[in-house]
């Protein structure tokens, strides 16, 4: 065998066994990446639903509050929430809700539209402002929303609910403002919501 036969043979033998234990490195990681419930971007895999705990954020979700107590709540006050509505998104709210509209689901049906493509749910962009709510210091209980639609929101995008005391109405009830925009700014919903900010339980 010549020089150069037995320099090839080498490199094969080399490049194979290099190939085979790089293959094995990831593998390896992949699997303790999912022993932690990692996906192997380090982003945690499981149902959104298993991770959800009482008063608790994801990691995923951006929040911002301006009242730390429910004494301090007073008009010019915000609560934020912001979030990238998914695919799974859509998906779990048509099976929570029971609306499987094509317009949210099929892509060659939305793609026939106005739209030219998958929306969500309006109702499922509007919990935002829920979430956003749920910010607020103290027990609050939701009694009244009223919304308009302006812009249709597209699978990924990045929204932002950002609800604003205007008007104290006594009795620990409040008006608040609440439009959620997308990452362009644009507005996708206006709307006023009524809280109750109720006493505690012991």
């Amino acid at each position: 065998m010549s020089s150069e036969s037995q320099q090839s043979a080498f490199l094969d033998t080399w490049t194979d066994t290099s190939v085979h234990m790089f293959e094995s490195v990831v593998a390896a990681n992949r699997a303790a990446l999912a022993a932690f419930g990692l996906d192997a971007d380090g982003t945690d895999e499981r149902e959104t639903t298993d991770r959800i705990e009482a008063d608790e954020d994801l990691p995923e979700w951006d929040t911002e509050t301006t009242a730390s107590a429910p004494d301090d709540v007073s008009v010019g006050d915000r609560f934020e929430f912001s979030k990238t509505i998914s695919d799974g998104d859509v998906r779990e709210f048509a099976a929570a809700s029971g609306d499987t509209n094509p317009l949210h689901l099929d892509d060659e049906f939305a793609e026939k539209t106005r739209f030219q493509g998958r929306i969500a749910h309006g109702t499922l962009v509007g919990g935002l402002i829920s979430a956003a709510l749920a910010r607020v210091p103290g027990l609050v209980i939701y009694l009244s929303q009223d919304l308009e639609f302006h812009n249709p929101v597209r699978i990924g995008e990045h929204l932002t609910a950002s609800c604003e005391i205007i008007e104290d109405l006594g009795n620990n009830q409040y008006r608040l403002s609440t439009p959620v925009h997308n990452e362009d700014g644009e507005t996708v919903i206006e709307g006023e919501a009524v809280i109750l900010i109720d006493e505690q339980p012991e």
